[in-house]
């Protein structure tokens, strides 16, 4: 069965934000997988550092207006949206002002690590879900990549079980080696829960410290496919995959197009 949507949940892309390996992926996986004859959506978090101007994002009301409850606190969730024009690509925004607005990805302007960054990709996962369903539009796959995008595939396979837009969707997480230091806490893995994703379940992975590489495991659990990023990927993580039985595809370098189009093909 050939997979013909696919959803990309991307943690940077240019010209969003500044060219780095991961902003470049994030950027030309979707258009070349589209080209490959797929049909696409495309999500990132509304970063600090976007200018909304220059890049001409706006609003899209009918999208936006949910609060998401995290640590018994409302989180208003802002969809933008902005398109790059050559491309034929439309990327969606998810904003906030807790959590996205004047604020970088991981650190700060000092490079101290948010203490938040845990709750930032709880809202941010959930905030894409929640508006692929008001979309009403039924991915395939869901390929998630970077950091912010990892706790997507447990809310798919737990929280979104059954809804219909993901109910038959496989998941793909690319592994990567560590983007930040420090341990996300106990308290963000706390916040974890929701709907049908229970504690449990996060327990399972997260035994004493919430680290980068517990964080990979968690998103290695609840998906179907893992993509080593590059070749750095933590030997404990692959493992890890290789015991959950998740289909693990190597490094590809910069010829990897077929190859991860032929990926989401063997999942479906």
């Amino acid at each position: 069965m050939k997979a013909k949507k696919v959803l990309f949940i991307t943690q940077e892309m240019v010209p969003f934000v500044p060219e780095t390996p991961k902003s470049h992926m994030g950027r030309y996986l979707p258009q070349l997988i589209q080209e490959a004859g797929h049909e696409i959506r495309t999500f990132t978090p509304k970063w600090g550092i976007i200018n909304e101007r220059r890049n001409q994002l706006h609003e899209v009301i009918r999208l936006s207006g949910m609060n998401l409850i995290i640590d018994d606190t409302d989180h208003p969730l802002i969809i933008k949206v902005a398109s790059i024009s050559s491309a034929r690509m439309q990327i969606y925004f998810i904003d906030n002002d807790d959590y996205f607005m004047r604020r970088q990805m991981i650190c700060d302007e000092e490079g101290q690590e948010y203490t938040d960054n845990g709750e930032r990709a709880i809202f941010f996962a959930r905030g894409v879900l929640e508006t692929v369903k008001k979309l009403l539009w039924v991915p395939d796959v869901i390929h998630c990549y970077g950091w912010v995008t990892a706790l997507a595939p447990l809310y798919i396979k737990k929280a979104y079980a059954d809804e219909p837009s993901f109910r038959d969707t496989k998941v793909v997480f690319s592994a990567s080696s560590p983007e930040f230091k420090n341990d996300l806490g106990r308290h963000a893995a706390q916040c974890i829960p929701f709907g049908e994703a229970k504690a449990s379940d996060v327990q399972e992975v997260v035994k004493s410290k919430f680290g980068y590489n517990d964080l990979q495991k968690l998103a290695v659990k609840y998906s179907d496919g893992v993509v080593l990023d590059d070749p750095k990927v933590s030997k404990s993580v692959i493992k890890f995959a290789e015991e959950c039985n998740v289909s693990v595809l190597p490094y590809q370098g910069d010829d990897f197009v077929q190859a991860y189009s032929q990926f989401y093909e063997t999942l479906m």
